[in-house]
């Protein structure tokens, strides 16, 4: 489900958010507005994971998974 809203941006991004869409890096306004909100929440719940982090300190039983996954393909990112 999704949800109709109203932003006013400055005139540079909405500038950039047509060129992207122009140069097919985007299929829409809608869509840049939506990747980029995803990647704030993504950074968000990072922040609030590193402040877990330093405050208990690592979690012995995930010892290794950094290294484990380091190689892993995040493709969903873009």
């Amino acid at each position: 489900m999704s949800k109709q809203i109203t932003v006013r941006l400055p005139d540079e991004l909405v500038e950039f958010m047509d060129q992207l869409v122009a140069t097919d890096k985007a299929t829409s306004r809608a869509s840049v507005v939506a990747r980029a909100m995803e990647r704030e929440r993504r950074r968000e719940l990072a922040t609030r994971d590193l402040a877990i982090l330093a405050e208990y300190g690592e979690d012995p039983e995930l010892e290794g998974l950094a290294s484990a996954v380091s190689g892993t393909a995040l493709n969903d990112l873009d």
